[in-house]
C-alpha cells in the first residue's frame, strides 16, 4: 500500500464525507485516487456510473464510447448537452467529467468494444464497468477481463428493470456462464427511462467502489434483479457453468 499516492488538502475537503463511511479513510480514498476505471459505453447507464466515480475521486477514467451525439440521446444520457448535438459522445462525456471533478484523469476512445480491441481497453484499467448495449460488446469484454483477471461489473436494463452483478475471474461465474448466447432479436434500441438506466449505472459505481476500497461484499455470484413497475428487489445465486469457454480457459489453478 505504500505506492498509493497521497491526498492533497484539498482532496481530504473534497472526500470528507465518503471518507466517514466506515473501511474507507484516508486508506480508501487513496485507493480510489491510486485506481483506473474503464466504462465501456458512456450513455445512460456507463454514463451515470462514470460521473458518480469521478466524484468518488476515481483517478483515472478510460471512456470507450464511438458516434456522436443524437436527439434521441437526450432522454437518459446525462454527460451529454444539446449544444453539443452532432458532436462526438465520449469528448463531451469526457469534457462533463473534468468539470465535474479537474482531479481525476479522463482517457476519451472514439471506439466501441469488440474483440478487436477488448484486450488493449481492459489492460487500461484495474476494473471494467461493462455497459454496451449489445451482446458482442458484452462478450468481448467479458472474455478480456477474464483472461486478464480484472474485475467485472455488469450492468445491465431493459424498460423498468436493470440488473447488476460482478464478475471476479476464476471466483465466479462470468457473463458466458449466465448468458451462453444472445437472446434472439435483440436490438440496441430498446424501451428505456433515464431513471432506471441511472439507477443501475449508481449500482455499478457503488461495486467499482467496493471492489477498489474492500469495503463491504460485492455481488460475485450473485445477480442483483430490480423490477421497477412493482419496485422489487431480488437477489439470485449464479454459479459457474461447466464447459464455459472463456473461464474454461484459465489455467487450472487460477479455478
Amino acid at each position: 500500500m505504500t505506492d498509493l499516492p497521497e491526498l492533497t488538502a484539498d482532496e481530504c475537503d473534497t472526500y470528507a464525507w465518503q471518507m466517514r463511511v466506515p473501511g474507507v479513510g484516508n486508506l480508501g480514498q487513496r485507493k480510489l485516487k491510486g485506481a483506473s476505471v474503464l466504462v465501456s459505453r458512456v450513455g445512460g447507464l456507463g454514463g451515470i456510473a462514470a460521473y458518480e466515480l469521478a466524484a468518488a475521486g476515481v483517478g483515472r477514467l478510460i471512456l470507450a464510447h464511438a458516434g456522436n451525439i443524437k436527439p434521441g440521446d437526450l432522454n437518459r444520457q446525462l454527460l451529454m448537452t444539446h449544444d453539443a448535438l452532432g458532436t462526438s459522445r465520449v469528448e463531451c462525456a469526457a469534457r462533463r467529467l473534468r468539470e465535474l471533478n479537474p482531479r481525476v484523469e479522463v482517457i476519451a476512445i472514439a471506439e466501441n468494444a469488440s474483440t478487436a480491441n477488448a484486450d488493449r481497453l481492459v489492460a487500461m484499467a484495474d476494473v471494467v464497468v461493462d455497459a454496451a448495449p449489445l451482446f458482442a460488446e458484452r462478450y468481448a469484454l467479458n472474455a478480456a477481463a477474464v483472461r486478464q483477471r480484472k474485475p467485472l461489473v455488469e450492468a445491465a436494463m431493459y424498460e423498468l428493470s436493470a440488473q447488476v452483478t460482478t464478475v471476479q475471474p476464476g471466483r465466479s461465474a462470468c457473463l458466458a456462464c449466465r448468458v451462453p448466447e444472445p437472446p434472439p432479436d435483440w436490438s440496441r434500441q430498446f424501451p428505456v427511462f433515464g431513471a432506471v438506466s441511472g439507477t443501475a449505472g449508481c449500482l455499478a459505481a457503488i461495486e467499482v467502489i467496493k471492489l477498489i476500497t474492500g469495503i463491504g461484499e460485492p455481488l460475485t455470484d450473485r445477480l442483483l434483479v430490480c423490477e421497477f413497475r412493482e419496485m422489487g428487489f431480488r437477489v439470485f445465486r449464479t454459479k459457474r457453468r461447466a464447459g464455459c469457454p472463456v473461464c474454461d480457459a484459465l489455467p487450472r489453478g487460477e479455478l
